[in-house]
């Protein structure tokens, strides 16, 4: 299980390592999916079903996930960032805060 998401964290960017036996994820891209598959709590995705909205159950903060490099095979590696509830209101616009 990944180190939970410090107060003073606000992005986490995931990166992709070139290896003798191809491109891995980092630390970070791999505490992302740790803290997706077992920390965080899924509220939305938006319409293309790429970028989701995660909710920290321990301080209700918002956390937006992203695959930014659209030109890389599935988007590439993730980015977690936190974002305000008036962002995710305009954004998910069924949100239910």
């Amino acid at each position: 299980m990944a180190a939970p998401l410090r107060s003073d964290e606000t992005v986490l960017l995931g990166r992709w390592e070139s290896t003798s036996s191809g491109m891995v994820e980092d630390e970070v891209a791999r505490r992302i999916r740790s803290l997706v598959a077992d920390s965080l709590i899924k509220v939305a995705s938006d319409r293309s079903g790429w970028i989701s909205l995660y909710r920290d159950p321990s301080d209700s903060c918002l956390w937006e996930l992203t695959y930014p490099h659209g030109e890389m095979h599935g988007g590439g590696p993730p980015t977690l960032r936190q974002i305000t509830a008036e962002y995710a209101l305009r954004k998910y616009p069924r949100l239910d805060l």
